[in-house]
């Protein structure tokens, strides 16, 4: 979707002023927006339910890797990331 597909969907509410104050969304466009921003921060919901204290635990063991030089070339962790 462009933004100009978006923005002929959207429409604005102004104020006495004539100034734009808000925006009206329909709701499969919010939906697919929303989808979007899902897709472009990296995080599944499962990565962003996932608890604090896993992720911690997770951390610790990727630095104790790293200082028993348990490392992987970037190019690796790349090919991992595109793969998906």
């Amino acid at each position: 979707m462009t933004l100009s597909q978006i923005e002929t969907k959207v429409r604005y509410l102004t104020n006495a002023a004539g100034e734009k104050t808000d925006v009206l969304v329909p709701v499969d466009l919010w939906e697919a927006l929303l989808e979007i921003l899902q897709a472009s921060s990296g995080l599944d919901s499962i990565d962003e339910q996932e608890p604090n204290s896993q992720i911690l635990a997770d951390l610790q063991i990727a630095t104790r890797q790293a200082q028993a030089g348990q490392t992987f070339p970037i190019s690796e962790l790349w090919q991992d990331i595109t793969a998906e």
